[in-house]
């Protein structure tokens, strides 16, 4: 296991400091506030901490209502909103300042047999076969090498490969709205926090670092490591449809049906290597074009 996938697991090991009350710690993101897979992946860690582990995460529903402050801790309070014999509810709300600042819905369910069918797996290539994430961005020189830095950090945990050109590698004419990445964590989870939450969790954590690229490209956009767009993630949806490991390959296929008022959609599908689809993502962000500066 890496040091920065270690530091990971840490981050996302919350401590308990009252029943269904948990504090986080945050850390710096690419931009001035926390980072929001974190705060989604750190409000799932307290709801499954209230649910028995016979019931895994089926599905999620958040809103991100202000931004994160990194350098003061996160409380999360969970309120238990139903037990029922099949499925288990909980409401998560993230505070900071006194202010909330994330709500988080989760959904459990105890393992029942069913219909079973699935969208089939795009085509893609071999992950291996591609550039990580990090010698994509130190082969780009119109870059800054702060932003480099900076973005190199915030994914050391993970293992991320995009198939074609980031929207800040190659920008400026629109392009198909549709990215695939694929992912996994650097390094092996094993010992005792490898259970089958913490690879929902660490999915989650990812989930939210390349859903808006597919808006992005839409429009010839580099995005925020080159700043010729500005914004957040609004809301954020997951459905967990099948067993997956975290720390074995997965293929994030992503696109954008629309983009409007100031606000971009990302939806996506995560399959397993084999083929498998394992997860659903939609995500709407704010995405707005920074004004120009008007005649002095």
């Amino acid at each position: 296991m890496s040091n920065a996938l270690q530091d990971l697991l840490d981050l996302l090991d919350l401590e308990q400091i009252e029943e269904d009350i948990f504090r986080g710690r945050s850390r710096s993101a690419v931009v001035p506030r926390v980072f929001g897979g974190q705060v989604a992946a750190q409000a799932l860690v307290a709801a499954g901490r209230t649910v028995p582990e016979d019931r895994p995460a089926h599905s999620l529903h958040a809103y991100f209502l202000r931004p994160g402050d990194p350098g003061a801790p996160i409380v999360y309070t969970v309120d238990r909103i139903r037990d029922g014999r099949s499925f288990t509810t909980r409401r998560i709300v993230a505070v900071q300042h006194g202010k909330p600042i994330f709500h988080l819905s989760a959904s459990f369910q105890t393992h029942e047999d069913g219909l079973d069918h699935q969208e089939p797996m795009p085509a893609a290539p071999d992950p291996v076969t591609l550039p990580t994430s990090e010698e994509r961005l130190r082969g780009y020189g119109h870059l800054d090498p702060v932003v480099v830095e900076k973005f190199a950090e915030a994914r050391s945990a993970v293992d991320l490969r995009y198939v074609d050109e980031p929207p800040y590698g190659k920008f400026g004419e629109p392009r198909e709205p549709h990215s695939q990445v694929w992912f996994r964590t650097n390094g092996k989870l094993g010992g005792a926090v490898d259970e089958p939450l913490l690879h929902v969790v660490l999915a989650t954590y990812v989930s939210d670092m390349t859903l808006l690229d597919s808006v992005l490209l839409a429009h010839g956009r580099g995005g925020w490591a080159v700043g010729d767009v500005v914004g957040a993630s609004l809301d954020h949806a997951m459905w967990f449809h099948r067993p997956f490991r975290a720390d074995e390959w997965l293929l994030y296929d992503q696109e954008s049906p629309s983009a409007y008022g100031g606000r971009g959609l990302g939806q996506a599908r995560i399959y397993t290597q084999d083929g498998r689809l394992a997860i659903t993502v939609i995500q709407e962000g704010v995405v707005r074009v920074p004004r120009e500066p008007g005649p002095s």
